[in-house]
């Protein structure tokens, strides 16, 4: 009998084959790399600047990454990160990604076809005509904006929260600050990254319209309210003209200048990256939330969890009347969207974890981060529906939405309330959808229907636990894809290779469906019905108890 039956020459054949094919692949791979048929995406996130490159002919396949690791100061009662910081964590970041891509494909990254910046939404950036920073740089965490948000809610008819960088430029008129006669220029921390990197002072629809409110006529800033706001600075601040400040606003699609040689030079000090790269317009977490769980299609919407989180529903139809628990925001491409905003997101569940990370290092029996997240959301799910009586507060900053200047981390728990380790992650988790939770409870009393919610960002990388506990929530299918645990820097990667589809009259919802989310894999968690009452249960304690919250902030 022969040695080598035909079974096994016709496994040894296709095996060969695999192989040939797998060669050719990162072939191809590396030619894309070395001409730059890539696309990249960087965003700043609140704690991670990530960066995160594509190839052209498959969007959703993700070539290297790169990442660094930051986080913002409390100075002087102000949330800020430093510009220094800024630029610091930016070149890192790129350099993690040349370092991934040699690593990977044995190629180094010297070019890409396009490029695009996302950030943190909203806050403050103002600049002198000398192109410098006037105050240190006001992030969307910061709450001290209330009389402005109020005063501008009023005067435009439309809620204008207490992070959009309208209030904060309010805020510093009202207040008289010395530096106001002096702006001529006010940006996001996207817009800022954009600017010194092209020279252009421009900004996407999306993150332009945490900035101030946009018409969807023109998907550009509301002329009508531009010239109220103008009116009513006439005597206050007569040097200040909102146009002339404010950046030029780009729909997705539109090239928005060129990568400079100073600005490849501030990317990438080693000298590698070549400049005249395109870039798409900077936009907002926000925005390449959206893109990233292709929810730019009315009656869909996405979660986004991190260190804020916050639910984007794009609109049918206008809502009847303002909400304050409401921002009225756009897609990337200018279309109206519903946004429930939470300053507190995952920060504090991720605290607790680390705690637990300690205990388990201290005995003897370290684990990494991925299992302890892993095996305390497994743990959740064997606890009651209703989180056994205890409640879980995570708000380290100022809430708006649960009307809180300031944030305390709490647990608080009754005497006959069933103190588990389950109970107690269940009701963590819970606490990061709280807030939330309040704020989709009112467009659900507007009437508007959404048919899914795309999940994205590392809370919901254990399959099948966040993701299950968001659809009891808000009472709705939960979706999360293969993709989502990118997140936004892949959907700013996205938006760079959608330039050149936008040139050809694709929309962006066309592109996404049909040459990135195209067969895409998904797992949706429909809401459980126990889930489902356990939660408006909790939810209710929940709001109740927001008293020991502002208790909690005045005592201490």
């Amino acid at each position: 009998m022969s040695a080598t039956t035909p079974d096994t020459a016709a496994l040894r054949e296709a095996a060969a084959l695999r192989e040939a094919a797998a060669l050719r692949e990162a072939a191809a791979l590396r030619e894309a790399i070395g001409q730059g048929s890539t696309s990249l995406g960087i965003e700043l996130g609140s704690t991670r600047i990530k960066a995160c490159l594509i190839a052209d002919d498959d969007p959703s396949t993700v070539i290297a990454t790169g990442s660094h690791d930051w986080e913002n100061a409390f100075v002087d009662r102000m949330w800020t990160y430093s510009l220094e910081d800024v630029w610091a964590g930016l070149q890192a970041a790129f350099a993690d990604l040349v370092s991934d891509v040699e690593s990977r494909h044995g190629v180094r990254l010297e070019t890409v076809g396009a490029l695009g910046v996302s950030a943190m939404m909203h806050g403050y950036l103002a600049f002198d005509e000398k192109d410098e920073l006037l105050v240190p740089f006001r992030t969307w965490r910061n709450t001290t904006t209330g009389r402005a948000s109020d005063e501008l809610s009023v005067l435009f008819g439309v809620n204008i929260p207490l992070r959009w960088s309208i209030a904060h430029l309010h805020q510093a008129v009202l207040d008289h600050e010395p530096h106001v006669p002096d702006i001529r220029f006010v940006t996001t921390l996207a817009g800022y990254v954009h600017w010194r990197l092209t020279g252009e002072k421009v900004l996407g629809v999306g993150d332009a319209s945490g900035m101030f409110p946009i018409d969807p006529a023109t998907r550009d800033y509301d002329e009508e309210l531009v010239a109220r706001y103008d009116r009513i600075e006439a005597s206050e601040a007569p040097g200040l003209h909102l146009r002339e400040v404010l950046p030029r606003v780009l729909p997705a699609g539109e090239e928005a200048g060129r990568l400079s040689e100073d600005g490849a030079a501030l990317l990438d000090p080693t000298g590698g990256l070549r400049p005249g790269i395109p870039l798409c317009p900077p936009e907002g977490d926000a925005g390449t939330g959206m893109v990233a769980t292709n929810a730019v299609s009315p009656r869909t919407g996405n979660v986004s969890a991190g260190t804020s989180i916050f639910a984007m529903v794009v609109l049918e139809r206008p809502l009847a009347q303002a909400h304050d628990e409401l921002d009225i925001v756009t897609t990337p491409a200018g279309d109206p969207v519903a946004m429930v905003h939470c300053n507190n997101g995952a920060s504090e569940l991720g605290a607790w974890v680390g705690l637990f990370r300690r205990f388990a290092e201290a005995a003897g029996t370290p684990v990494d981060a991925d299992t302890a997240f892993e095996t305390l959301f497994r743990e959740a799910l064997d606890g009651d529906a209703d989180g056994g009586g205890l409640l879980a507060y995570n708000q380290l900053s100022g809430e708006p939405i649960a009307g809180l200047d300031e944030g305390r981390p709490a647990v608080v728990r009754t005497p006959d309330s069933r103190f588990t380790l389950a109970n107690f992650m269940r009701t963590q988790v819970y606490g990061v959808f709280g807030t939330l939770a309040l704020g989709m409870r009112v467009l659900a009393n507007e009437g508007v229907a959404i048919d899914t919610m795309f999940a994205h960002g590392g809370l919901f990388r254990t399959a099948g636990v966040a993701q299950r506990f968001l659809a009891a929530a808000i009472d709705a299918p939960v979706a999360v894809t293969r993709t989502a645990s990118e997140g936004g820097p892949w959907g700013m990667a996205v938006l760079a290779s959608y330039l050149r589809a936008a040139t050809d009259g694709v929309s962006l919802g066309d592109h996404l469906r049909d040459a990135v989310f195209a067969g895409g894999e998904s797992d949706v968690a429909e809401p459980d019905a126990a889930d489902v009452a356990g939660f408006a249960s909790y939810l209710t304690r929940y709001e109740a108890g927001l008293a020991i919250e502002r208790a909690a902030v005045s005592a201490i």
